[in-house]
């Protein structure tokens, strides 16, 4: 039997800024087998850009891979340009490209503030303005990956909390301003995630890690699947009459 019937996301054009990688990629993935024609964003890492294109692909799914830093305006104008000629439209955005850097106060310094914050909220607002731009009259879905911190800020992630929580508050207003065009913004909170970026991280396997599954009622740390199955549902029509939402995919750690 057909599975189109109950692909959610067939016929739709996205973007998934990057997607090389941890909950990117499986978020592409996932919209992919969703219906999805996805453009499977990267700022460095080629290969892992084309292993998820490759991955979707191999089951029949389409995907092709595209470079950009989306902290930057030229190159964010460059992404959409090559959307429109592969794809021809976008239809949804998934601001997933993000960096984090932890440090107590007096480690703070100019350089880790905009590092973070040019990529986690500038860059976000600058690719939301191009995708607004060549979204149809018809609308579309833009969804913002947050984070628990957004919500429950860390101690020695002052600035990293801030950028999240800036994300939430920016969804939240421009849930208001985009409406009127038809286009949706939601966002999602997750917790731990396990990642590459975890793994190389070190904190698997750290005291941190379980106690961080402690406090987690659910009992274990994320994975990217957990976290891409709720932005299918703010991407697709199921969500057709929710926006300005931040909705916490985190096991029940607050």
């Amino acid at each position: 039997m057909s599975s189109n019937i109950t692909k959610k996301l067939t016929g739709k054009v996205a973007v998934v800024t990057g997607a090389s990688k941890g909950i990117g990629a499986g978020i592409a993935k996932h919209l992919a087998a969703e219906g999805a024609s996805v453009v499977v964003n990267y700022s460095s890492s080629k290969a892992g850009a084309d292993a998820v294109v490759a991955e979707i692909t191999a089951v029949g799914g389409k995907a092709v891979a595209v470079q950009g830093d989306v902290s930057k305006k030229a190159e964010i104008d460059r992404l959409f340009a090559e959307t429109g000629k592969t794809y021809g439209k976008v239809d949804i955005l998934i601001n997933n490209a993000g960096v984090y850097e932890f440090g107590p106060l007096e480690a703070i310094t100019e350089e880790h503030f905009h590092k973070q914050f040019n990529l986690n909220v500038l860059g976000l607002l600058l690719t939301t303005q191009k995708a607004v731009e060549n979204f149809a009259p018809t609308g579309g879905s833009i969804v913002n990956i947050s984070s628990v911190v957004g919500v429950n800020p860390l101690p020695g992630a002052s600035v990293y909390s801030a950028s999240k929580a800036a994300v939430d508050g920016i969804t939240k207003s421009l849930a208001k301003e985009l409406a009127a065009k038809k286009i949706r913004v939601n966002s999602i909170n997750p917790g731990m995630v396990e990642t590459e970026g975890v793994h190389a991280a070190g904190f698997i396997g750290t005291d941190f890690q379980k106690h961080l599954v402690t406090q987690t009622p659910l009992g274990r740390l994320g994975q990217p699947n957990d976290i891409a199955k709720a932005v299918a549902f703010f991407a697709s029509d199921d969500s057709g009459w929710v926006t300005g939402e931040t909705l916490l995919v985190s096991g029940g750690l607050l």
